[in-house]
């Protein structure tokens, strides 16, 4: 960030997402700290997940489009051999399956059986709307919804650490991948089942985590309008 994020010009702030805060909860937070209607981000970020958020501030809302081009970089862990429903941590586990055959050799081969355009089918713990409403109400209310297909692009995935349950990996992906499906669909490809664990979004395009400021940051630098930090 290179301007005071009250310019009137507006700006892109980079900000390292809390666990637990929605992309919107984000939003409304900047909206109150630098009393903007217009702010907006660039590409949604799971209440769990962690990481950068792209937001953007004022005229520059006019290149949230642009933004939400841009390919992903994550990092994250999964658990091999269990299942849940919303292919994370958030519920349950409802299946468990023996893991004690899968090999590392055997799942950085399956990694790269993924890099490349695959079809996704958008988890229903998610915000993906049918008539009007995001699927984990559905899922919330036990209802289960038919979801069409999505065409997304992985460009690099790639195993980190191999410590059974856990696993550690890094994707490059173009926009709407979900991380969690990859996981599911991995888990079901090896035969014991697998959910996703934790998520981290390390870049988006060019803009790394590195300069993200975390909330406390920037408010403090909301309460500094002549000071402009970095990190």
């Amino acid at each position: 960030m290179h301007r005071n994020p009250k310019d009137g010009n507006g700006d892109v702030l980079l900000v390292d997402k809390p666990a637990g805060w929605t992309s919107h909860d984000v939003v409304q937070k900047l909206r109150g700290l630098l009393h903007l209607r217009k702010v907006g981000h660039a590409g949604t970020l799971d209440p769990r997940a962690t990481g950068l958020l792209i937001v953007v501030t004022g005229p520059m809302t006019r290149k949230l489009s642009l933004l939400m081009e841009l390919d992903k970089e994550y990092r994250g862990k999964m658990v091999i051999g269990a299942r849940t429903p919303s292919f994370d941590a958030e519920t349950e586990v409802v299946e468990r399956g023996d893991c004690s055959s899968v090999t590392e050799g055997a799942l950085r081969s399956l990694l790269r059986e993924y890099v490349g355009e695959i079809s996704q089918t958008p988890p229903l713990y998610s915000a993906v709307k049918y008539k009007g409403l995001p699927l984990y109400k559905y899922a919330r209310r036990g209802l289960h919804v038919e979801r069409p297909q999505r065409r997304v692009t992985i460009s690099a995935l790639d195993l980190l650490s191999f410590a059974p349950p856990e696993v550690e990996f890094r994707a490059v992906c173009s926009k709407g991948t979900y991380i969690r499906s990859l996981v599911d669909d991995i888990g079901q490809r090896l035969g014991c089942g697998a959910f996703l664990k934790s998520l981290v979004r390390t870049r988006v395009g060019t803009y790394s985590l590195d300069d993200a400021l975390t909330i406390p940051e920037l408010e403090a630098l909301c309460t500094r309008p002549n000071r402009v930090e970095r990190r």
